[in-house]
């Protein structure tokens, strides 16, 4: 199989795609595949290949000017032609070729490929549009789907739904990374259910060999409790119901830490902070070794996240024996096993919005505090959830058979 994984090089909303496409890759080293990863949008001044651990990579320019058209759409769709002519040059071996996607704005790639090849065209969903806009409130994205009078933000949601079906429509086979996105594009984006699979995301095992006293010691905490959040600091992940139930712990618990790990908006989210400072550590974005040192001291991981679809954050934890809090949101629901490696926080949906009740994830907080075998049961049974579902082994042998179901 002569397989083109497709990435694009600047869109950071979409961090999960580099790891996906790195852990495919490791995984289908010495099978009879011949991959081939196509950087999209790279900022290359030309077409350029290089090869990287026996993996061909193809870097394809993005525009050099956007004024070039009137339409930015019309740049686009020749942006993409373009792709698909080059490729029809580049591609010597041209049998049992598979074209996979990681973005949902490609259908005019998808449409050009089918036309000049052979091909069988895959997309892995890591995300919907909808989950971002509207925190994941699938109640409200059916109601906008069904009504008629709209504002401006509820038709751009709509449009971007007719967008995403007409590639689901193009493409032979859909991967998706949860139960429930299996559900959502079977029923509300009407995909026949022959052309659907659920391939769980899965991660190499990196967890820390380090003692969790030693790495204490090296960061100067003593034996309070810690509570680990890492991930885009935004309204989507929820962190504002962190910080706001974390207050409630600390009357309770006022000797507990909160550590938040990641990028975005620290201005508004330390304002939330206020008269907690103290028990609040902001560390920025961190580089793997240092966020696994988390992952190996922390007690408790929380998530609130309003949307995710196969959280690698959340296969970190579990990789590392945390248990985690997480709300019951798309694909992170079905991850978390509550009461076995960890506790569900539900989100609260209504016709407008979506809320987390913070005195709920606070009561939940304390529980696992006050109850430190409750805690090391649910991490060890964490742990164990991450070998049997989510480690690269589990993934190499699912991605494997989905691929080998593509020609027969």
């Amino acid at each position: 199989m002569n397989l083109y994984i497709f990435n694009e090089n600047h869109h950071g909303a979409v961090s999960g795609v580099e790891a996906y496409i790195r852990e495919l890759t490791a995984g289908l080293k010495n099978q009879k595949v011949h991959v081939y990863i196509v950087h999209l949008m790279s900022d290359k001044l030309q077409v350029q290949t290089e090869a990287i651990d026996g993996i061909f990579h193809w870097h394809f320019p993005a525009p050099v000017s956007e004024q070039r058209t009137a339409s930015k759409q019309k740049q686009t769709d020749i942006y993409q032609q373009n792709v698909a002519c080059l490729l029809q040059l580049y591609i010597q071996d041209k049998k049992d070729l598979v074209f996979h996607f990681n973005f949902l704005h490609y259908q005019t790639l998808a449409e050009a490929l089918k036309k000049v090849f052979d091909c069988k065209l895959v997309l892995s969903i890591h995300y919907l549009g909808w989950g971002f806009s509207i925190l994941g409130n699938e109640r409200r994205f059916r109601n906008i789907l069904e009504v008629e009078s709209m504002s401006e933000s509820d038709i751009a949601i709509k449009e971007s739904y007719i967008q995403e079906k007409e590639l689901f429509d193009t493409i032979d086979r859909i991967i998706c990374l949860s139960q429930n996105t299996y559900q959502i594009v079977k029923d509300i984006y009407k995909q026949k259910p022959y052309k659907l699979s659920v391939v769980y995301n899965g991660l190499s095992d990196h967890s820390q060999t380090a003692e969790k006293h030693e790495l204490r010691k090296k960061y100067r905490l003593s034996k309070v409790p810690v509570i680990l959040f890492t991930g885009r600091i935004d309204e989507v992940k929820g962190v504002k119901y962190i910080i706001r139930a974390f207050k409630k712990v600390l009357e309770i618990k006022p000797d507990c830490r909160l550590i938040i790990a990641g990028n975005g908006d620290f201005q508004t989210y330390m304002k939330e902070c206020e008269n907690i400072w103290m028990n609040v550590t902001f560390t920025g974005l961190l580089n793997k070794t240092h966020l696994y040192e988390l992952y190996t001291f922390s007690d408790i991981g929380v998530m609130m996240s309003f949307h995710e679809q196969c959280s690698y954050v959340a296969i970190e934890m579990m990789m590392h024996g945390l248990p985690i809090i997480g709300t019951t949101s798309t694909g992170l629901n079905e991850m978390i096993e509550e009461g076995i490696s960890g506790l569900h926080v539900p989100i609260e949906e209504y016709p407008d919005k979506a809320e987390i009740d913070t005195a709920l994830l606070a009561n939940k907080l304390l529980y696992l505090i006050q109850n430190p075998k409750e805690r090391k049961r649910m991490g060890l049974n964490a742990r164990k959830r991450y070998l049997n579902v989510y480690s690269l082994p589990v993934f190499k042998r699912n991605m494997i058979s989905f691929y080998k179901s593509l020609h027969t």
